[in-house]
């Protein structure tokens, strides 16, 4: 639980930690929309496309964001191993969905390398995998680096300042916000809780980490009842103690810290613009420069 990102706010004086929690919400969700701008091969090639000019488009457009994150990661002063290790809670996952993209490639497949029965390892599944896994990585990077330079209560305000529209239509958008600031609150107390019973099993010497997958699975349960039993009792006491204070959720209250926007959303703003701009003429060709680069590829081959 240690490699979970959410919730890990990292301390120090950067101009992304100093950034509008809103501007940096805005500028997440425009990573992600960029990230799948790029179209699968399947789509592309069933429009007609070639699967070299895909490969050139996806490259420059992966590129072009994952030099966006590595300045972010810089200007945050975030070490780049904090960030890397947020992708290993889901390296796995990756990596088999990956296996499987490779092996089992529904699209057609022009350069096929080998076949057996239903196996079949072509080109175009790689490509496939390969464009996968980037994806994923980076989708997941990107947030985590949100929640390492935001503190939860930054967040949670400015979900709720941006989903303010929402009380016209009475949406509880403050009831809202207050859950995922508690959940987010909670999450380093889970960590420490897992820690707890975790050494608590080994000291009864329980075994972890011996055995196949099945066997560690198993094993993980005399963890997982203590904790949910823990995570539901500290649920009831905070309800309890919110319940004494005469907690509604009044209108209007007041914050500690007033969100501003700053030159430096204003900066951020059209980076991020030059950026999506970029991908947009990568992915659609607007300038003809992927088909510049892919024809001059297939010239050297």
């Amino acid at each position: 639980m240690r490699d979970v990102s959410m919730g890990q706010y990292y301390p120090t004086k950067s101009p992304v930690h100093k950034m509008d929690a809103r501007a940096k919400l805005v500028f997440v969700i425009l990573y992600i929309v960029m990230l799948f701008l790029v179209p699968s091969l399947d789509n592309y090639l069933g429009g007609g496309g070639r699967l070299g000019e895909y490969m050139v488009k996806s490259g420059l457009s992966f590129g072009v964001v994952t030099l966006f994150l590595l300045v972010a990661i810089i200007f945050s002063k975030v070490p780049l191993m904090k960030v890397l290790k947020s992708v290993k809670a889901v390296v796995y996952l990756v990596i088999i969905t990956a296996v499987i993209m490779l092996l089992f490639y529904s699209g057609k497949a022009n350069h096929v390398y080998a076949t057996w029965g239903i196996i079949t390892i072509s080109l175009e599944g790689i490509v496939s995998a390969i464009v996968m896994a980037v994806r994923l990585f980076l989708l997941v990077m990107g947030p985590a680096l949100l929640s390492l330079t935001t503190t939860p209560v930054e967040l949670t305000d400015g979900i709720e300042s941006l989903l303010s529209p929402l009380k016209l239509i009475k949406i509880p958008v403050h009831d809202i916000a207050i859950i995922m600031s508690i959940a987010l609150r909670l999450i380093p107390t889970m960590i420490e809780e897992t820690d707890k019973i975790t050494n608590a099993q080994k000291a009864r010497l329980a075994e972890f980490d011996d055995g196949n997958v099945f066997k560690k699975a198993k094993a993980m349960i005399p963890v997982l009842v203590p904790l949910l039993t823990s995570s539901f009792r500290r649920a009831d006491e905070l309800a309890y103690a919110m319940d004494s204070r005469c907690y509604g959720g009044a209108k209007n209250r007041t914050r500690m810290r007033v969100m501003r926007l700053s030159y430096r959303d204003a900066i951020a703003l059209v980076v991020i613009a030059a950026v999506f701009f970029a991908v947009l003429t990568f992915v659609y060709d607007y300038f003809g420069v992927a088909t510049f680069i892919s024809e001059w590829a297939y010239t050297l081959l």
